[in-house]
């Protein structure tokens, strides 16, 4: 999944020749996982019809500050537009609406729309030769970079005129990579290593039958994603569950029994920078297990037990520069039991969560947290989406890191 996924971007598309490529654009960032919408100058829709970009993006396409129909004018707000970005890209940018961006001019409505936005916005400029090195041109490129607008740069290459040097504006794919990188180098957690355990373990009774829990793995999945949207190359070290997740940046290793999450973690471990064990590894597991299925003879049976591996205490015992995060889900004494946990397996923070709390635990889209920290500092949340409560992690985790 590309960082883009889930974002909403809007493409503002001016008049030029290379507005027939925001056909492929659009393609691309939906494929990415974005939401898409258009906006065009009145001129572009000579280089490629609304029709066509609004079916790739499923989306209407607004070019004027009003819909008519049937005599009843529709009000298309640059103001919502503007607000409802979290990225906008005018491509082409032609050396007109540059000039006018840099200026204020608000004469239709991407530039109404422009003035209105609060995201990170980025140009890919479109034009002739002598136009691109024009000073005007030059001067625009510069004033709109004093505003914090990001250029995407034109390449060299034969132009509508005949012509061949600089000014073509940057392929589709490229325009698309430039924003994943330049937002990637922007997120806290660029070039750091996240380690995350997540699901159940099953520990095999026979070749039928095991012992397990009713972790779901939809906690761990949660983070994992907010910490790769962050920017980090997270391992997802997972015991088995239905969730699943696509992510370049995460990679997935799925394991069964404690055992095999004890040797996955331990080989992940010394290269990871942050460490979150969210998993709900089996306690015990049985001493011997049956080759064959056991037949149901018997009135009874018994099983005897061993503790498996406490692979969060293994790794607070050997952590060095890592910061280590583990969970509790406790039924009594919570805070109590949770901050005896921290301090014996030496964690930095670690997350309490209470059978006793209505739409937390196992199974649920919700879950309602308590994070405790190794200077004893409590912060409770109310009840929340994983997905939030995650986000509210690494927040804390982010914070702490580089403090």
């Amino acid at each position: 999944m590309s960082i883009l996924s889930g974002k909403n971007i809007l493409l503002g598309i001016s008049a030029g020749i290379a507005a027939y490529k925001t056909a492929s654009l659009v393609r691309l960032f939906i494929k990415a996982g974005a939401d898409v919408k258009v906006v065009m100058t009145p001129a572009s829709k000579e280089f490629i019809t609304p029709l066509t970009l609004s079916t790739l993006s499923k989306n209407p396409v607004h070019s004027s500050f009003t819909n008519e129909d049937d005599d009843n004018a529709v009000w298309n707000s640059h103001v919502d537009l503007g607000l409802w970005a979290d990225l906008f890209i005018v491509a082409p940018a032609t050396a007109n609406t540059l000039s006018k961006m840099a200026n204020g001019v608000c004469d239709n409505l991407l530039l109404a729309t422009y003035l209105s936005a609060k995201c990170p916005v980025y140009f890919a400029p479109a034009m002739d030769l002598d136009m691109y090195k024009h000073p005007t041109t030059l001067q625009s490129f510069e004033t709109l970079k004093s505003f914090g607008n990001i250029m995407i740069p034109a390449t060299s290459g034969e132009l509508a005129s005949g012509l061949v040097g600089e000014g073509r504006m940057a392929e589709p794919e490229d325009i698309v990579a430039f924003i994943e990188n330049d937002i990637l180098e922007s997120l806290p957690l660029k070039n750091k290593k996240v380690l995350i355990t997540a699901g159940p373990t099953y520990e095999a009774i026979d070749p039928v039958r095991f012992i397990g829990n009713h972790s779901s793995g939809k906690m761990g999945f949660e983070i994992a994603k907010a910490a790769a949207n962050l920017g980090a190359q997270v391992v997802l070290v997972s015991g088995p569950t239905h969730q699943k997740v696509s992510h370049g940046l995460i990679e997935v290793v799925p394991v069964t029994s404690a055992e095999d999450m004890y040797t996955e973690v331990h080989k992940h471990f010394g290269s990871t920078d942050v460490a979150i064990l969210s998993a709900a590894v089996a306690d015990y597991r049985p001493k011997e297990v049956a080759s064959q299925k056991i037949k149901k003879k018997d009135p009874a049976l018994t099983l005897e037990l061993e503790k498996t591996k406490d692979i969060l205490a293994s790794l607070g015992a050997i952590k060095k520069h890592q910061y280590l995060v583990g969970f509790a889900l406790e039924t009594n004494n919570e805070l109590e039991n949770a901050k005896d946990k921290l301090k014996r397996k030496n964690l930095n923070l670690i997350v309490l969560n209470s059978l006793n709390d209505t739409g937390a635990g196992f199974k649920s889209d919700t879950n309602k947290v308590t994070f405790i920290e190794a200077d004893d500092s409590v912060t409770t949340f109310q009840l929340k989406s994983k997905a939030e409560v995650a986000k509210d992690l690494l927040n804390k985790i982010t914070e702490q890191i580089h403090a």
